[in-house]
């Protein structure tokens, strides 16, 4: 029974152990084509824009209009900082229900996303279905 009892707590202890805390996704995340800063907002975790592979027009330092907005009060605004990630949610290990707007077309996809250690971070994008998304995989920003 001992015995028993003590594999209990080693396998207990092994998988919290490698569950990362909620808030381990906060910090800055850069990928190819984006860089990112996460943050909580309320219950829920946000990220802002810091840089995108077409952020900026021909001269390379005037961020670009957010001109794809459906939103016709938006078209603009800068897309530099602006919040494009919001409402990703954690829950069983993984963050949910994110909502990405995306400024290459004006749509907003759903998000979701799991620490895969401290420094990595996947997330996918997608319309519908997770299946027909699009995966990045992010580097924490030191």
């Amino acid at each position: 029974m001992k015995k028993y009892v003590l594999a209990i707590l080693v396998l207990v202890s092994v998988t919290s152990s490698a569950q990362l805390p909620a808030d381990k996704i906060i910090g800055i995340w850069q990928c190819e084509d984006y860089k990112i800063e996460v943050f909580k907002s309320g219950n829920t975790y946000s990220a802002k824009l810091l840089w995108s592979k077409d952020m900026f027009e021909a001269d390379g330092r005037t961020p670009k209009r957010d001109s794809k907005n459906p939103d016709a009060k938006l078209k603009t605004r800068s897309v530099q900082g602006i919040t494009h990630i919001t409402q990703l949610a954690f829950e069983d290990g993984e963050y949910v229900n994110g909502k990405l707007y995306s400024i290459q077309d004006g749509n907003t996809y759903s998000l979701k996303g799991k620490l895969k250690s401290a420094e990595e971070l996947e997330t996918r994008g997608y319309k519908g279905v997770p299946m027909l998304g699009k995966t990045f995989k992010w580097k924490r920003v030191k």
